[in-house]
């Protein structure tokens, strides 16, 4: 735990806050999200700029990103498009957790022939 300072059961809590409040409106949920985690952990771990968004294309998926935290061992970032894109996340021994603010995400394993 020393190497992390972002808690996931607690992300999971204040996204669904979030979407609670703030319902389909995005930008209400990112900056619900953004000035709750500002009082929590202060400008040093968070990134209060929410201009700062870029082009992405990670796996073919193709999007806008956010970077509201990163460090050497965590991140926490805000990705989509309002256009739909595909791609892959890939396999990977890191922690991943996937909060969808909006929208669907699909997945299948490897050999599967339904979505899950």
């Amino acid at each position: 735990d020393r190497w992390y300072i972002l808690d996931p059961v607690s992300l999971h809590e204040l996204q669904k806050d979030a979407i609670a409040r703030h319902g389909k409106n995005t930008s209400g949920i990112v900056d619900h999200i953004v000035r709750n985690l500002t009082e929590t952990y202060g400008t040093k771990h968070i990134n209060t700029k929410q201009d700062e968004w870029f082009w992405n294309n990670a796996g073919g998926a193709m999007g806008s990103m956010y970077v509201i935290h990163a460090s050497v061992t965590e991140y926490l970032i805000i990705f989509g498009t309002p256009l739909g894109t595909e791609g892959h996340t890939g396999r990977h021994t890191a922690d991943d957790y996937f909060h969808i603010l909006h929208g669907e995400q699909w997945a299948a394993k490897a050999g599967a022939f339904e979505m899950e």
